[in-house]
């Protein structure tokens, strides 16, 4: 069975599965504030930048006893930690004595082999300081986006979670190839928070936050204590301008912060090289920036739609079914279909369009492009006298759509 034919939808199958949650997804207001957040707080991913967590000679050993202690008061008060470590391809660098990454693939994951291991003994030394145990995750795009994959890499870590043992996970840089690669660690960070259902992102780097001007570049930069909306002027801003030893830089993160609170989950930028950073924030200090999410949220299942399968196509809709869609939860139909682009089967991820060209959201079609062709612009009991059969009644069934 080929991985599009595993995404159709099977809602008695997985639904179960992926719908698990800390807490229901609600439409009901929820206050996010730095006193708050952390209050409530029952799952916490923490992601620490190459730029925190390397020197010139290697791996800063110092931050990461640092880290770890911080996060070892987090846990004693009750709090799940998950860590996505960058470091490997940067500690892999100098402990083979490159003058820089290096910048082929091989050359790369070569660094990374290299590296994950040091990388690794450094935080099981750490926390064993405080008769703590740590695991090792390296996962692709693809371990998240086919679906026995990711419900594998969910209960893999909530088994370690229920053991009392600190997931520090990685992309898996040493086989990893364009077509299945997360695009960096705030990315990866993102995917892991909503594969768990995490309460709040950390995402700690070499700068203080997100700044409405580059800090490097312009005196004047002012740092920004909290976002509710991401504006592109703000994408802007942070620009691309990665470190020298990581992949991702402010705009990453950015792009990390904008899917999770799409998804209703907080995310924080802060800088990982102060003293008791994690500690100031979970005590509610006004450090890094707030990213203040919407007040839905989505389920397990809608954020693996959503955020963790590649789009194979698009439909547009006319203004009718975006109302219905967005407004009041409806699923697809097709006389609200104006428009198919690409070709895909059924069961395949396609994103959702506006008459204007926004993204509304992404689902799991019912039929295929070219059947969608046929019936789209037509009432329901029509699709039985065009196809000869009516599998369904949506092309998109709304347990199986997540607009964002």
């Amino acid at each position: 069975m080929d991985n599009t034919t595993d995404l159709m939808i099977k809602n008695n199958d997985i639904n179960g599965a992926l719908t698990i949650s800390n807490r229901p997804a609600t439409s009901s207001p929820i206050i996010y504030d730095r006193s708050t957040i952390f209050s409530h707080a029952k799952r916490v991913v923490v992601k620490i930048g190459s730029g925190v967590l390397t020197l010139n000679h290697g791996l800063n050993t110092d931050v990461i006893k640092e880290i770890s202690q911080q996060i070892d008061r987090l846990r004693q008060n009750g709090v799940q930690v998950m860590i996505i470590s960058s470091g490997a391809i940067a500690s892999g660098v100098k402990k083979i004595g490159l003058e820089r990454r290096p910048d082929g693939i091989p050359a790369r994951q070569a660094a990374a082999a290299v590296g994950q291991a040091g990388l690794i003994l450094a935080w099981e030394h750490a926390f064993a300081r405080f008769d703590s145990k740590v695991a090792q995750l390296l996962l692709t795009r693809e371990d998240l986006s086919h679906r026995r994959r990711y419900l594998n890499a969910r209960n893999t870590l909530n088994q370690l979670l229920a053991w009392n043992i600190i997931p520090i996970i990685n992309e898996n840089d040493t086989v990893v190839f364009e077509e299945i690669k997360l695009g960096d660690n705030d990315n990866l960070a993102a995917m892991i928070t909503l594969l768990m259902d995490a309460d709040i992102l950390v995402n700690l780097t070499d700068i203080d936050g997100l700044y409405d001007k580059d800090p490097r570049v312009h005196s004047d930069a002012r740092l920004l204590s909290s976002v509710s909306t991401i504006t592109s002027e703000m994408e802007d801003a942070a620009g691309g301008i990665p470190g020298n030893l990581g992949t991702g830089g402010m705009l990453s993160k950015v792009k990390a912060a904008k899917k999770l609170t799409r998804a209703g989950i907080p995310m924080i930028i802060a800088g990982g090289l102060n003293q008791d950073i994690i500690t100031d924030i979970v005590a509610g200090k006004d450090k890094g920036t707030l990213f203040i999410p919407g007040n839905q949220r989505l389920n397990s299942r809608k954020c693996w739609i959503a955020f963790n399968l590649k789009s194979q196509g698009n439909l547009t809709v006319d203004k009718g079914a975006e109302d219905a869609l967005v407004k009041k939860g409806k699923s697809l139909l097709p006389i609200g279909i104006i428009n198919v682009t690409d070709d895909f089967c059924m069961g395949a991820p396609v994103d959702i369009c506006s008459s204007s060209g926004k993204v509304l959201g992404r689902g799991l079609v019912n039929y295929s492009s070219s059947d969608i062709l046929k019936i789209m612009g037509l009432k329901s009991d029509k699709i039985r006298q065009v196809l000869g059969s009516k599998p369904f009644d949506d092309v998109i069934h709304r347990d199986n759509l997540a607009i964002t």
